[in-house]
């Protein structure tokens, strides 16, 4: 089931609270770009995009987007005091260095071990993963931000992933609108359930065992 505006933003909400002072961020496509608009405007966190900018600041308002300033997704962006530009290769030796402390992605599923899978459904022409490889295996720590089921209400959060993997056992934290799961050595923590959800309507909509 796709997700309303509402549930989009509280993931987006519930996400900025992971992000510390002094962290280098990235975001990825889809839920995850909502991340910087929640940030304190007195946090210092540097936001980084894979096509050559540190320093991501909120989404601009509506009529005030620069066509040349733009995302790793291609959307309109803003910069904060002290962003710096360079091109991609800079920009990828930043993330296989390990000097990525957070990278906030979406999925399509991610498994009782960590496993995550974003980037391809056989059968449908995509582009290519991107830089969710190198950011999935590199960062420090890895969320992903989706919804909890799919279209057709088949939990996203499995045993074992049917799609070809991004990465393994590379997922730390999983935000849904349903709830906020951790990624722990023995299997999937439970660690809030988000209104208006119950833990039995949790339990159900998980396509693995959860501790709570």
């Amino acid at each position: 089931m796709a997700l309303g505006d509402v549930e989009r933003q509280r993931i987006a909400r519930r996400a900025a609270l992971e992000i510390k002072e002094g962290m280098t961020v990235n975001l990825g496509i889809g839920i995850p770009t909502l991340v910087a608009d929640y940030i304190p405007a007195e946090q210092s966190v540097m936001f980084h995009a894979e096509n050559g900018i540190l320093g991501v600041g909120p989404s601009p308002e509506t009529g005030k987007e620069d066509e040349n300033l733009c995302n790793a997704g291609g959307f309109p962006v803003t910069l904060i005091p002290g962003a710096s530009y360079f091109d991609s290769t800079l920009a990828f030796g930043m993330i296989r260095r390990g000097l990525i402390d957070l990278t906030i992605l979406g999925a399509l599923e991610v498994s009782e071990k960590g496993d995550l899978a974003n980037w391809i459904v056989p059968g449908k022409k995509v582009p290519g993963m991107g830089g969710a490889i190198d950011l999935a295996q590199k960062s420090r720590r890895v969320i992903v931000l989706m919804n909890h089921t799919d279209g057709k209400g088949r939990p996203k959060i499995v045993s074992t992933c049917s799609l070809p993997l991004t990465a393994p056992r590379c997922v730390h934290l999983i935000i849904t609108e349903r709830a906020v799961i951790e990624v722990q050595e023995d299997g999937l923590a439970l660690k809030e359930v988000l209104s208006p959800y119950s833990l039995q309507e949790v339990v159900k909509a998980t396509g693995a065992p959860l501790m709570y």
